[in-house]
């Protein structure tokens, strides 16, 4: 199982690197959510932590990572560290949209589904609308957010 399993992950990594000229699309961050959902489901919650939080290249593409939240909204996985372990959970987005406060409902509710709000892109340092795909794996919530134009 394990090695189908690094066959299958080598073989959709290429098919996302062949598109990381082109930027990620919603298709892309449902994918990679589900990617992450099969390897906690085959290595375990901690090394999908582990895996996050040092931006491995299987699920962090740049523009397109791979983030996890617990089920009270604490950010417990993420490319940018200095997000682990803080409660942002009230903070707002540009508009005043409680964003995070929908990720956590959609985890909790259908387990999977889009949450959109505005956000800073650090590629154009603008605030720009974004669409982030939440999927429950356990008690954890996977997230995988692109930027819209």
């Amino acid at each position: 199982m394990r090695a189908l399993f690094g066959i299958i992950t080598l073989l959709s990594c290429l098919s996302v690197n062949v598109a990381a000229n082109a930027e990620p699309g919603e298709k892309d961050a449902v994918a990679l959510a589900e990617r992450g959902a099969m390897f906690i489901k085959t290595y375990g919650k901690a090394e999908m932590i582990a895996r996050i939080n040092r931006k491995d290249p299987q699920f962090n593409q740049g523009a397109l990572y791979l983030a996890m939240r617990d089920m009270r909204g604490i950010t417990i996985a993420h490319p940018t560290h200095a997000l682990i372990g803080k409660d942002f959970l009230d903070v707002p987005d540009a508009d005043g949209k409680a964003f995070r406060h929908e990720m956590v409902a959609v985890a909790q509710g259908s387990g999977k589904g889009w949450v959109d709000y505005k956000f800073r892109n650090p590629a154009t340092g603008k605030v720009a609308p974004k669409s982030t795909y939440v999927l429950r794996v356990d008690d954890v919530a996977l997230e995988a957010g692109i930027y819209k134009h």
